[in-house]
């Protein structure tokens, strides 16, 4: 079976204690942290891994990138 790279737009979000937490819109229920921007993600790119690597087990499909639309407030503006 042939490689397939799979891109996918995140969120990032500065938390009150200094850490960041990250989404994936095109995959719901795809969220993790770290305490620096970085390691976010890091760890988010393992979320992602994980994420594909259960769908393809169970025989789901794989989502496909979202657009999401950017408000101020996400912006951080």
């Amino acid at each position: 079976m042939s490689e397939t790279h799979l891109r996918y737009t995140v969120l990032m979000e500065k938390n009150e204690d200094g850490g960041y937490t990250v989404t994936v819109p095109s995959l719901p229920g795809c969220i993790s942290q770290g305490s620096t921007w970085d390691e976010a993600l890091l760890h988010i790119e393992e979320a992602i891994s994980g994420y594909i690597e259960v769908a393809r087990k169970l025989g789901r499909p794989i989502p496909v990138e979202v657009t999401v639309p950017m408000h101020a407030e996400n912006a951080g503006i």
